[in-house]
């Protein structure tokens, strides 16, 4: 992680185990031209997940989500 470009936010503990959580580098996309908002619309056309870390991000919270998102993406297989 290129400390460089990269601000961690909420904070560098919170952001990177919560990236570890997610696979780590295995599917990491970092942009600072272009907003969260151009992602999730990519993410919805596209019908992939998008797990965003931010400065609201929450350990418990982010992994609840990845919870969620597991359930939804396995349910929709079978739509």
């Amino acid at each position: 992680m290129g400390h460089a470009v990269w601000k961690p936010a909420p904070d560098f503990t919170t952001s990177t185990t919560a990236w570890i959580q997610a696979g780590a580098a295995h599917h990491t996309v970092m942009s600072n031209q272009i907003g969260v908002e151009v992602f999730r619309d990519f993410a919805t056309v596209s019908e992939i997940e998008l797990l965003v870390i931010d400065e609201d991000t929450t350990l418990t919270g982010f992994a609840a989500e990845m919870r969620a998102n597991a359930a939804y993406y396995r349910l929709a297989q079978g739509l």
